[in-house]
């Protein structure tokens, strides 16, 4: 039987491969919501990029320790 833990940890996991996800295709609809032509005016198309790839690492990173709880 799953834990609560466990469980945000593989949901943390799973918002992770979202975030992956929208980084590396840039689907127009999500790429050009407010927040995110805000970090690209101010990282750049490329900073916006890694941010997403080390807030997807946090979160990965996240989920495995919660999952270990």
């Amino acid at each position: 039987m799953m834990d609560g833990y466990a469980l945000l940890g593989l949901l943390a996991i799973l918002y992770a491969i979202a975030v992956v996800y929208i980084a590396a295709k840039k689907p127009p609809k999500l790429w050009d919501m407010a927040k995110i032509r805000m970090f690209r005016k101010v990282l750049g198309e490329q900073g916006t990029v890694i941010f997403f790839y080390i807030f997807a690492l946090v979160f990965v990173a996240l989920g495995i320790w919660l999952i270990t709880m």
